[in-house]
């Protein structure tokens, strides 16, 4: 869509768009920091008053979209001007596009909404440092939290777990699918709740009730316990990820919440580096009051997870200008200049984050309506699709590396390289998408990457060869690029609206949890010790799954063609009557172009 890059724009009178008059600035009369209790909850019942005056206004120039440096080595001296206007061009800079987009006033942010407002790249890259170390650090630790408690169980695995519950390895895979279904099936009540009450309250109190249970895996006596706390670990952390998703969405650009989110997978495999060093001494207390060391590892990070669910009610507010309260301070996090900037240098890029309020509820209408929308249903399938080669390995790696004949202790130290590289793959793929600006082909990499692997496992039985030998291509093939943060943020792009992506990132996930539990049946015990069956089917996936993606890519790009076809030949003044008109919505609209 074409938009002013600069205009002067004569403005008279100052009223709300509901008037028929555009407004050149609108401030709220109260403080963005006002919040009714000690977590600064509710600003609902804010209203905003605009003032009534005779302004003659030019709006400065806009900031040239190439300008943009997204990493930091692009911001060298002689490339990298931070006193450049950042401000990008959108449709709030036209008074025609400015009506048909403007933010409505039950929006929480709206009293710093303001569509002249221009600001420096040294201004937004100090913002954006400072969300970081607020916000997505914060983010990161949490995630850690539930690594921690649901994949806690690959390090009891080294302490004879099985064999004092009287288990077998198709008990385990059940546990396993258990937890995946129960995962499955609470994403979407789980976020919907999210999206009632806020996910500033939602998330910390799941965090609280599930470190409970993982802390009750300490008395687990047989089967039935064991798939019962398993159940109810993957309820209580269904809708955990996409809640947080969602929640990062009010802060960051697209493709910075797209890089945010390879560390906030990155904090996924902290944690798992993590627990192994907890498990080497955490399992020692085995013998300790009588109680095997696997009772001692659930009981104890199950305890540490209850105390940041606690700090997470403090820690999380409930939106960009609600981050004052008695416990995070009565000035808040950001100034009012920073608030602007944060409000309005997100929603010029996506008007559509400004679409619902941050604590309104989606209707039965809206819900099926997100569920219907087809578009998004390619992405769904790759998140069926694309970790299924990979996640049998890694649920078995520990008991694989057992039965080469290393012991507990070094067993769990073992699995740390595999995680380590495979940070250092999955950041460095995610940067590359952005780089490059190819979406589709940059994830299918991960799949080129594990087929060498999967051929070597299926042809040589691994459990006949050297060991170090054995773990060194175990590794390899396990350190491979995850595409899920490139996957997650590409969700988010081409969902368009706040409905759309609320729902869109729980059927996502949703489709992940079910493909663990197809992975959690593939590797049977008739098929053990070498499981050449079961590689036989992941090397089969891994090659389609490289069709699934060229599919993918065409799909979009037919979609993005045929909506050109008729955007293009429109004039603006037809365009305009589209905008003001149309009953089209989110990724439904023709001025809307899907990211591939």
């Amino acid at each position: 869509m074409s938009t002013a890059l600069a205009k002067r724009i004569g403005l008279h009178t100052r009223t709300t768009p509901e008037g028929g008059v555009l407004p050149s600035s609108t401030r709220a009369e109260t403080s963005s920091n006002e919040s009714n209790d000690g977590f600064g909850d509710d600003t609902n019942e804010k209203t905003v008053r605009t003032k009534t005056a005779v302004v003659e206004s030019t709006i400065l120039p806009l900031g040239v979209p190439a300008e943009e440096k997204r990493f930091w080595f692009q911001r060298g001296k002689a490339k990298y001007d931070p006193d450049a206007i950042a401000t990008q061009p959108s449709v709030f800079d036209d008074p025609d596009t400015l009506k048909q987009y403007y933010p409505p006033n039950s929006w929480e942010n709206i009293h710093r909404f303001q569509p002249e407002a221009r600001w420096t790249w040294g201004e937004e890259y100090k913002l954006i440092r400072k969300i970081d170390v607020r916000i997505m650090i914060w983010a990161c630790i949490m995630f850690m939290a539930l690594e921690l408690d649901r994949a806690n169980i690959n390090q009891a695995l080294t302490d004879n777990f099985l064999k004092d519950l009287h288990l077998t390895t198709n008990d385990y895979n059940l546990g396993n699918t258990v937890f995946k279904l129960s995962f499955l099936c609470a994403e979407l009540p789980s976020q919907l709740v999210s999206k009632w009450i806020g996910p500033d309250r939602w998330i910390p109190a799941q965090m609280v009730l599930w470190s409970i249970v993982a802390s009750c895996q300490f008395w687990l006596d047989g089967r039935a316990s064991f798939l019962a706390c398993r159940s109810l670990l993957g309820i209580l952390q269904g809708g955990f990820i996409p809640d947080v998703i969602l929640y990062l969405s009010y802060f960051y650009k697209h493709h910075e919440l797209s890089l945010r989110l390879g560390f906030f997978w990155t904090a996924m495999s902290i944690a798992d580096i993590l627990a192994a060093f907890l498990a080497f001494g955490l399992l020692h207390l085995r013998g300790h009051h009588g109680y095997a060391g696997w009772r001692w590892l659930f009981l104890i990070e199950g305890l540490l997870t209850l105390v940041l669910g606690l700090v997470a009610f403090i820690l999380m507010p409930p939106s960009p200008t609600q981050t004052a309260s008695r416990l995070r301070g009565k000035k808040g996090w950001f100034t009012e200049r920073e608030e602007i900037i944060m409000i309005n240098r997100v929603i010029r890029e996506d008007p559509t984050k400004s679409g619902m309020h941050n604590r309104q509820p989606i209707t039965p209408k809206l819900l099926w309506k997100s569920m219907m929308d087809y578009d998004l249903w390619p992405l769904y399938i790759l998140g069926l699709m694309f970790q299924l080669p990979q996640t049998p390995p890694t649920q078995y790696l520990t008991l694989t590396l057992k039965g080469l004949g290393f012991d507990t202790f070094k067993t769990n130290l073992l699995v740390i390289p595999t995680q380590v590289f495979h940070i250092i793959s999955m950041l460095s793929i995610t940067y590359v998408a952005e780089i490059w600006g190819e979406l589709t082909l940059t994830a299918a990499f991960g799949q080129i990457w594990v087929l060498p692997f999967l051929v070597y496992i299926y042809v040589i039985d691994i459990n006949s060869i050297n060991k170090w030998t054995a773990w060194g291509v175990l590794t390899m093939l396990l350190s491979y690029p995850s595409a899920h943060p490139i996957q997650v943020a590409w969700n988010s792009r081409n969902s368009n609206a706040v409905r759309s992506r609320t729902v869109s990132a729980a059927l996502y996930n949703m489709f992940v949890q079910a493909s663990g539990i197809i992975a959690s049946n593939i590797y049977r015990k008739d098929d053990s010790p070498r499981y050449r069956r079961g590689n036989r089917a992941l090397l089969s996936i891994a090659i389609a799954n490289l069709a699934i993606y060229g599919l993918t890519k065409l799909y979009y790009i037919w979609r993005n063609k045929t909506r050109a076809a008729k955007w293009d030949v429109m004039s603006e003044d037809e365009r305009i009557e589209y905008l003001a008109t149309t009953t089209d919505e989110g990724n439904k609209r023709l001025d809307f172009r899907f990211a591939h």
